[in-house]
């Protein structure tokens, strides 16, 4: 017990040092996000073909199949959908080609994608995935994905036996696809600039709008809302837009965030913010234990002797129940002495879940609550 203690008091220093650092002076660039510069998702139907008889069954995955016949059809080879149905292809797979296209993407350039089979493929590996358009939320293509896939797995067995290796399904082609079309997108639209933070919080945004104004004046930058600040971009860098952005990005900027205590049940996890604070409360902690203890009595005859053996199952129940013990946890003034309260109380980790939450119904915790 006093072994778990120990790592507790551990853990929870690894955390304070991780939230004491977290509330530190950030970038801009790692806490918000310049509006009209995101990435945008590409999706794709394919063929993978190439395969070593490991893809898709085409008599029970119907969408391969008549994928497959309408690219022989526009490859000009003709055929007749009653005999066709009549051939065995099992080195073709139906995948699924996903692709993010970056903020200003230009046209011939190229970009990784990710291939998944929907079918009941066994393995990719060694498959070569045929021309593919990959379309946007509009319905529009703004990439071709075409190449050779890198699985990183295999698969291979028998009816007796199988052995594998990660997973043989999804593969990945490096510069796979050529972006044919320019993403949307605004930037610096009238010389102003919009950040969006990417966790809302008054006093960032206000901090981070002060930043700004203190190096290029006031009234450059101000905060719309908890998430969002304007930047009007100054007359001498109307035409150097992106120093101006560079030099926004790197600046450093106090940061804030709402007190929490988030607990995983599952895995006895428990996460402190350095802002929660206790008030003055009293703790009980005890624990019931009940031992159930399943025996046999054994009957047998001497030797020699008629009759037989009988076993009698007995059952036999203990509860054990620890003194528990009322402690008075005094008004924390940081999340060590808060941890160390608690540890005193003779907690484990899972303990300490149900007690936090007992003191949040009590009004004692200062701070949200969050339950995974």
């Amino acid at each position: 017990m006093k072994k778990n203690f120990t790592i507790f008091i551990s853990i929870s220093t690894l955390i304070l040092f991780i939230f004491c650092s977290a509330a530190s002076a950030a970038r801009i660039k790692d806490i918000a996000e310049l509006k009209g510069v995101r990435n945008n998702q590409l999706i794709g139907y394919g063929l993978v073909t190439g395969l070593a008889g490991t893809g898709d069954d085409l008599k029970k995955v119907l969408f391969t199949r008549q994928a497959l016949y309408n690219m022989l059809v526009r490859q000009g080879i003709t055929i007749n959908p009653q005999e066709f149905d009549k051939i065995k292809v099992d080195n073709v797979a139906a995948v699924m080609v996903n692709a993010v296209l970056p903020p200003f993407g230009k046209p011939g350039s190229t970009i990784d994608v990710q291939v998944s089979s929907i079918g009941d493929a066994k393995s990719l590996a060694g498959g070569n995935l045929l021309m593919t358009p990959l379309k946007g939320p509009d319905g529009k293509v703004y990439a071709v994905a075409q190449g050779p896939l890198t699985i990183g797995a295999f698969s291979f067995g028998g009816k007796a036996a199988k052995a594998q290796k990660n997973h043989p399904t999804v593969g990945r082609i490096t510069g796979g696809a050529i972006i044919e079309r320019k993403p949307p997108g605004v930037f610096a639209k009238d010389g102003i600039l919009a950040y969006s933070l990417r966790d809302s919080d008054f006093t960032t945004a206000s901090n981070m709008s002060s930043k700004i104004n203190e190096k290029y004046g006031e009234g450059t930058s101000f905060p719309i809302d908890s998430a969002t600040v304007k930047v009007i971009i100054p007359e001498p860098f109307l035409n150097k837009k992106v120093q101006f952005v560079a030099s926004i990005e790197n600046m450093r900027v106090k940061t804030d965030s709402n007190a929490r205590v988030v607990v995983n049940e599952r895995t006895g996890t428990i996460v402190m913010g350095q802002d929660v604070r206790l008030s003055t409360v009293a703790v009980s902690h005890g624990n019931l234990s009940l031992i159930i203890r399943e025996d046999a009595d054994i009957s047998q005859p001497n030797p020699l002797a008629p009759g037989q053996t009988v076993a009698t199952p007995q059952t036999q129940i203990d509860i054990v129940e620890d003194d528990g013990q009322l402690m008075l946890v005094k008004e924390g003034v940081s999340i060590g002495e808060v941890a160390d309260a608690l540890n005193a109380i003779g907690a484990t980790p899972r303990d300490l879940i149900a007690i936090f939450q007992a003191i949040k119904v009590a009004g004692a915790m200062h701070g949200e609550l969050i339950v995974l």
